[in-house]
């Protein structure tokens, strides 16, 4: 159950996401108990998106217009304005439902990190093939490298005690690998970590950010595995 009288914060960052951004405000304030804090951290959007959120009323819903980009960074900035005991980002584009993240929210009583998760019991990814391939892959070859159970390191869909911030960092820096570093680190801190499963599926509308070609697509790839060679290297050599 959600631990007592705690504040919810949701992180939310936002490239040109104006068809998907107020259905999910209202979502979450439809599937989220008060005291909630939405922060809607725009990096820039030149199709209105913070115009949209920012005509919004609703309690305790911040906007942040940032003229910078980097979807980590923008978590970041979210994590260190928000609130709340307990903080949650996801993405903005629907694909991520809001009644999920109240459920991992309800795990926090018993864990210190919630994670949606598309590949342990409940979860599906129903993506175009060659997408859920290749996170399959990545997500397998984390699993191998950095010696941990979690089954979906790129997730990016997370609720967490703020408490976690006393042994672990956000470091601002990347796409969806940043989480993977930030899980391995929590694992390594002994934090317990709860994956709960949902079903993914990809945007209706727009163009993901992750992979905005097929270019795009494996040099985003090639990142995430470049990441994960690069935290095992810290671990080898002594840096953590």
């Amino acid at each position: 159950m959600r631990p007592k009288d705690s504040q919810v914060s949701i992180i939310i960052p936002t490239y040109n996401e104006k068809e998907h951004i107020a259905d999910l405000i209202e979502s979450l304030y439809a599937n989220i108990a008060a005291p909630l804090e939405v922060i809607v951290v725009d990096d820039a959007s030149p199709d209105d998106t913070a115009d949209i959120v920012a005509a919004l009323q609703y309690p305790r819903l911040r906007l942040i217009r940032r003229k910078a980009r980097g979807l980590a960074a923008a978590f970041h900035r979210g994590i260190l304005e928000a609130q709340g005991d307990i903080l949650g980002w996801m993405d903005a584009d629907m694909t991520m439902p809001a009644a999920v993240m109240s459920q991992l929210i309800e795990q926090l009583d018993e864990h210190h990190i919630a994670i949606g998760s598309r590949y342990v019991e409940g979860g599906s990814d129903n993506r175009h093939p060659l997408r859920t391939l290749a996170s399959r892959a990545i997500n397998t070859l984390a699993r191998i490298m950095l010696k941990n159970a979690v089954r979906d390191y790129d997730s990016g869909f997370i609720a967490i005690r703020r408490e976690v911030f006393d042994y672990i960092t956000l470091i601002p820096f990347g796409y969806g690998d940043y989480f993977i570093e930030f899980i391995y680190d929590a694992h390594r801190a002994g934090l317990r970590i709860k994956e709960v499963g949902y079903a993914f599926r990809d945007r209706s509308v727009g163009i993901s950010k992750s992979a905005p070609s097929l270019v795009g697509f494996f040099v985003t790839g090639f990142r995430y595995v470049l990441r994960i060679f690069s935290i095992r290297m810290r671990f080898i050599t002594g840096r953590d």
